[in-house]
């Protein structure tokens, strides 16, 4: 079906008024699904479920000598891969990776070469990653940091009137969503809040690692930065934004309790109910003007 956006798809519908009225047909737009797989040489298969918001079939490549090769400046399938390799912690930052290329033979499949398989830290493997996966171990991660992290740097500072702005920020970017209001949303922000990239996805997940991704292919970095989120906050994105060294999390919804846990130890402030002029803020309030500091 044609649609008006990329990642959106247009569907009959049998919509009800009211509990008594004569159901209508009618065409509803709902935000696209498909998989994407990523086969990282030397360790296995990730399939990811998620949202192009862009044409599959251009041939593109990048490399950490060349850059992004092919005729599209920032590959929105190869932001996904790359940013799903770091915070899934199969490489700990750009000198890690030989190659990212859509496979010629299928634009669905995303050939990963990392320089050192050996030193991919793999938790799963072989396995489809939904658009909201979950993780083994939490307590090992907490009492134990069974997964090595690093807490993140203490670099960055926020205004108070910065939260929102940022918010309204990512909401008017949001196209997808706009269309169907199917689809989550991430935006990342550096130290000057300046927004540095936008990603849409049907996962809150994978609109994390898309972002992350599209920064890292522009040629910057994300440690130092923070990122709004349309989502609520889970363990596993704290756990992404820890591994790409994110410092502060934006989002519209809440926290879930292990995430404010893992947020408190590796020292990233989290921020919920960001809408409707207030904010909630939950850890490391410090980087927040005029809102408190640290306790460690």
């Amino acid at each position: 079906m044609q649609s008006p956006t990329r990642g959106v798809v247009e569907v009959q519908v049998h919509y009800l008024a009211d509990a008594e009225s004569e159901p209508e047909l009618a065409r509803c737009q709902v935000v696209a699904e498909d998989a994407l797989t990523l086969d990282v040489e030397g360790v296995g298969y990730y399939t990811l479920m998620w949202t192009p918001t862009e044409p599959l079939g251009e041939a593109s490549a990048f490399t950490l000598e060349d850059g992004v090769l092919g005729d599209t400046e920032n590959p929105e399938a190869l932001a996904l891969a790359l940013g799903f390799a770091l915070s899934e912690g199969l490489v700990q930052g750009l000198e890690d990776i030989r190659s990212f290329a859509l496979c010629p033979d299928d634009p669905r499949v995303v050939r990963v070469q990392l320089r050192d398989p050996t030193q991919a830290v793999v938790m799963r493997k072989d396995v489809v990653v939904n658009s909201s996966c979950g993780i083994c171990g939490p307590r090992d991660i907490l009492e134990d940091n069974a997964l090595q992290l690093e807490p993140v740097a203490s670099s960055l500072q926020l205004e108070r009137q910065h939260l929102l702005t940022l918010m309204r920020g990512m909401r008017d970017s949001q196209e997808v969503f706009s269309q169907t209001g199917g689809s989550h949303a991430a935006a990342v922000f550096d130290e000057r809040g300046r927004v540095l990239a936008v990603a849409e996805d049907l996962g809150r997940h994978n609109a994390l690692d898309k972002v992350i991704g599209k920064v890292l292919l522009q040629g910057g970095s994300v440690r130092g930065c923070g990122v709004v989120l349309s989502s609520r906050l889970s363990l596993e994105m704290v756990l992404k934004a820890v591994r790409a060294g994110l410092e502060v999390m934006l989002a519209v919804s809440a926290p879930t309790s292990l995430a404010i846990e893992v947020a408190q130890k590796f020292n990233v402030t989290l921020a919920g109910f960001v809408r409707d002029q207030r904010a909630t803020v939950f850890t490391h309030p410090g980087r927040i003007s005029g809102v408190g500091v640290d306790d460690d």
